[in-house]
C-alpha cells in the first residue's frame, strides 16, 4: 500500500517560524535573520501551505496575545527538533562550519562577580571564539536551555535541575548576615537563625534559588521570617543595607569582593543555611560545539 508523501519544506522556512515564535514579532525575527519582513512572511506562507495549517496570526490582536496560533504552538517543538537534526546531519557530512560564537545564559550575580572576568580571560586565550552573555533568572535559564536553541549553555545556581539537563559543579557559597556597621547582631557571640526571625530582612525575589534556601532553613527550624523588602540581585541588596533599610542574608564569594569597600558589616552563618552550589547547565547528551566545549573546560576548576 502506498504511503502518503511527506510535506516538503526547507530549513530556512522552519527557521523563520522558530524565530517568530522566539522573538514574538515578524519585524524582530526578520532582523535576526537579516531578511526583509516581506521575505520572512513569504517563507512562512510557503511553510503554512506545505503543512496545511495556519502557524501565525495575520491580524494584529491584543498585545497580550502572541503571534503563534494553537497549531503553531503544537508544531514548535517539532520545528526545533527538525532544525537540530538538520544541523547534526550537516556536521556529520562535514558541511557545517565550526561554530565560533556561543550564547551563555547566566544569573546577574554570576555575570557580575564571575563571568565578566572569565569571558575576558577566555577571549584572550581563545581569540577565535566569542562568548555572548545573556542575563536570566535561574528558572529562565533552565527554560531557555529546554526551549531556545540559541542558548548554548547556562551558568546558574539551580535549586533543582531538570532531568533533561546536566549539571557540572563549579563552586559553592556559604551564607552571611550583612548589616549596617556596629549593628548589635554583628557582635553577638553566637548568632542563630532565631536571632533573625523578627528583624526586617531584605531577601531575593520569590521563586529564586537563594530565597528558597533561606525559607527552607527557617521553616526547617520552625521559625518565621519578617521580609520587608525583596529584590533581584545582591548589588541592590548591599546598597539597601548601606542605606539602613534593613538587614539581609546573602551568599557571598569567598574572596569577599561583593562587600569589599562597602559600608556594611558581615557575619558568617556557617552551615545554618544550605550552601548555594553554582555550576554549568548543559542539555543532556547533546554534543558540544568546539567553542562551547573550550569555554566549559576553561571554567572548570
Amino acid at each position: 500500500m502506498a504511503t502518503a508523501a511527506a510535506p516538503s519544506f526547507s530549513t530556512d522556512q522552519v527557521a523563520a517560524f522558530v524565530e517568530v515564535a522566539r522573538l514574538g514579532s515578524l519585524r524582530a525575527a526578520a532582523g535576526a535573520l537579516h531578511l526583509t519582513e516581506q521575505g520572512l512572511r513569504s517563507r512562512l506562507l510557503v511553510l503554512e501551505e506545505r503543512l496545511g495549517v495556519e502557524l501565525y496570526r495575520k491580524q494584529r490582536g491584543p498585545k497580550r496575545v502572541g503571534p503563534i496560533t494553537e497549531q503553531g504552538r503544537r508544531f514548535l517543538p517539532h520545528a526545533r527538533a527538525f532544525l537540530e537534526h538538520a544541523r547534526q546531519l550537516a556536521e556529520a557530512t562535514g558541511t557545517e562550519p565550526v561554530q565560533r560564537e556561543i550564547t551563555v545564559a547566566a544569573s546577574q550575580y554570576l555575570i557580575l562577580y564571575v563571568l565578566i572576568d572569565a569571558v575576558r580571560r577566555f577571549h584572550a586565550a581563545f581569540p577565535g571564539f566569542r562568548v555572548r552573555l545573556s542575563n536570566r533568572t535561574e528558572r529562565e535559564i533552565e527554560q531557555a536551555l529546554l526551549e531556545d536553541p540559541e542558548i548554548t549553555l547556562g551558568v546558574a545556581a539551580p535549586y533543582e535541575t531538570s532531568a533533561d539537563l546536566e549539571y557540572r559543579h563549579l563552586f559553592s557559597m556559604d551564607w552571611s548576615l550583612i548589616a549596617p556597621p556596629r549593628h548589635p547582631l554583628l557582635r553577638r557571640r553566637k548568632l542563630t537563625l532565631a536571632d533573625l526571625s523578627d528583624v526586617p530582612l531584605i531577601l531575593f525575589e520569590r521563586g529564586s534559588t537563594g530565597r528558597q534556601h533561606v525559607m527552607d532553613a527557617f521553616h526547617g527550624a520552625g521559625l518565621s521570617l519578617r521580609v520587608d523588602m525583596e529584590t533581584t540581585n545582591t548589588e541592590i541588596i548591599v546598597r539597601m543595607v548601606e542605606a539602613g533599610l534593613g538587614l539581609s542574608i546573602v551568599p557571598l564569594m569567598a574572596s569577599g569582593e561583593v562587600t569589599r569597600g562597602r559600608r556594611v558589616g558581615v557575619r558568617s552563618l556557617g552551615s545554618r543555611i544550605r550552601p548555594i552550589h553554582s555550576g554549568v547547565l548543559l542539555r543532556r547528551e547533546a554534543p558540544l560545539a568546539p567553542a562551547a566545549r573550550a569555554f566549559v573546560d576553561f571554567l572548570m576548576p
